[in-house]
């Protein structure tokens, strides 16, 4: 890419999503690409940064009706200036997610982009969550998998007990998810022994679950 990501963070640091997501407003998804500014460090494709939350109270509420737009980047320092107000991942409590997908994809199984593809799941101990995430976008927005235009999304997912990292890819191409397999295992440092589970979009739109009845790969 020519700049290391981490060379343009900046050192601001604000609760902001945590602000947003009170009230009753969130923008929408732009109409229009977003751009690199003038003399910025431009990302091979442009992403959008996506919020859940599973609502308590009601249950019966979709997830597409949870589902909550940020804000999408064309560059380093646009990734950076938006990451550096958001709550880390390791700091949310409840049944929440982040979602940080190429733009114009919605992290969703049935979006066209997503439907004929699936997800590599890794479940974190807790307190390891902000670190692997972190590790995990830095790798997809630096384009580190090498596969192309293959890599669909990433999402951390905080739950009660343990904390779920996963990838998206847009196909299921055993050679293609094999490799990202591997670049994954390099990319979090995962330990021997790790277990990893891959499951397909077509079993989740059938059992309707995200993390349930996968297949298991131990590293």
């Amino acid at each position: 890419m020519g700049i290391a990501l981490w060379e343009c963070r900046s050192i601001v640091w604000e609760n902001f999503v945590s602000i947003c997501l009170l009230t009753t407003y969130l923008p929408l998804p732009p109409l229009f690409p977003q751009k690199p500014g003038e003399g910025e460090h431009p990302l091979q494709y442009n992403y959008a940064l996506w919020y859940s939350r599973r609502s308590q109270n009601n249950k019966s509420v979709r997830y597409d009706q949870n589902l909550k737009f940020i804000a999408s980047f064309a560059s380093v320092e646009q990734f950076w200036n938006i990451y550096s107000y958001i709550v880390r991942a390791g700091d949310m409590t409840g049944h929440v997610d982040y979602h940080l997908f190429k733009e114009g994809v919605r992290p969703m199984w049935e979006d066209e982009a997503n439907k004929h593809g699936g997800k590599w799941i890794i479940r974190l101990k807790k307190g390891l969550a902000s670190r692997c995430w972190e590790n995990l976008i830095l790798a997809m927005l630096g384009e580190q998998f090498m596969v192309g235009e293959e890599i669909c999304g990433a999402v951390i997912s905080i739950r009660f007990q343990d904390d779920i990292l996963s990838l998206w890819n847009r196909s299921n191409d055993q050679t293609i998810t094999s490799r990202i397999r591997d670049t994954l295992q390099r990319v979090l440092n995962l330990p021997p022994n790790t277990i990893m589970e891959y499951k397909a979009h077509t079993e989740s739109m059938k059992d309707n679950t995200s993390f349930r009845n996968t297949d298991l790969f131990l590293r």
